[in-house]
């Protein structure tokens, strides 16, 4: 893959797939259907995967394609593809609080190399550079030019007083008793994979995520944490977390900043 190129395709196509996701926000209210699984989808989550599936085959023609809204895709294999989430957060999305995402991301031998997590209504954009360099742009976001980009690295964590960033819609006693493992200072909640990118800029040392969740919730988050030192390892023997599993379910897992002291 050129990642010179790959990387505007992704940016571009997140921003339009933001626009047509604010659309529907900001307007009246929306229908919301169940997929087979029960959970929600609504007509931004439809559009902007069909936006955004468009704009990848046309790019990218001979790269595997997976989406969350695509069953069909589900049944491929391959070591190397495309994989979209493009719309994290649908009950945050639903229940308007702001906490979710677009998400594009590029796997290749069961790492996600490089990805992009655009937060339409919080205005914050996240992704790769083509050398792998995680970076937050700031600006306008014009589809066409990318604006100043500054890079992002995780903090240094001090293990005796940890930031931690935990589900907004799926937070439980299990990650409650798994939290009170660390000495934690504070922690807040946020939806979608933008807790992944909380822990990129040093604004969380610790997201730990006990419930399920699949490869395309979490392959663009996990490629942005990779570019600013950040590693999610699964929560069961703390290797790390792979892709193009069968399935496409993941296991329980920890994203954290280098230096934190994991526990089992």
């Amino acid at each position: 893959m050129d990642f010179a190129a790959l990387i505007p395709v992704i940016r571009r196509l997140a921003l339009e797939a933001g626009d047509r996701i604010m659309e529907v926000y900001d307007g009246p209210d929306f229908e919301v259907k169940s997929k087979g699984d029960a959970s929600p989808v609504t007509e931004a989550d439809e559009a902007a995967d069909a936006l955004i599936s468009a704009g990848l085959r046309a790019a990218f023609p001979d790269v595997v394609l997976i989406t969350e809204e695509q069953a069909d895709s589900h049944a491929l294999s391959a070591r190397t593809f495309l994989i979209v989430d493009p719309l994290d957060g649908t009950k945050e999305f639903i229940q308007r609080r702001g906490d979710f995402t677009v998400n594009i991301a590029y796997v290749q031998d069961g790492v996600p190399l490089r990805g992009v997590v655009y937060a339409p209504a919080q205005g914050r954009l996240f992704y790769t550079q083509a050398d792998g360099q995680a970076v937050e742009e700031v600006g306008a976001f014009d589809k066409a030019t990318p604006g100043a980009v500054t890079p992002i690295s995780v903090a240094a964590p001090d293990n005796a007083a940890l930031m931690v960033v935990a589900s907004k819609s799926h937070r439980d006693a299990a990650t409650d008793d798994y939290i009170g493992k660390y000495a934690v200072k504070d922690s807040r909640s946020a939806g979608s994979s933008l807790k992944f990118c909380l822990v990129a800029t040093g604004e969380a040392d610790l997201y730990p995520r006990l419930g399920r969740t699949m490869e395309w919730d979490t392959a663009a988050g996990d490629a942005v944490l990779r570019g600013a030192g950040g590693h999610v390892v699964r929560m069961d023997d703390h290797t790390p977390l792979t892709y193009g599993k069968a399935g496409w379910d993941n296991p329980f897992f920890i994203a954290y900043a280098s230096g934190v002291e994991l526990q089992k």
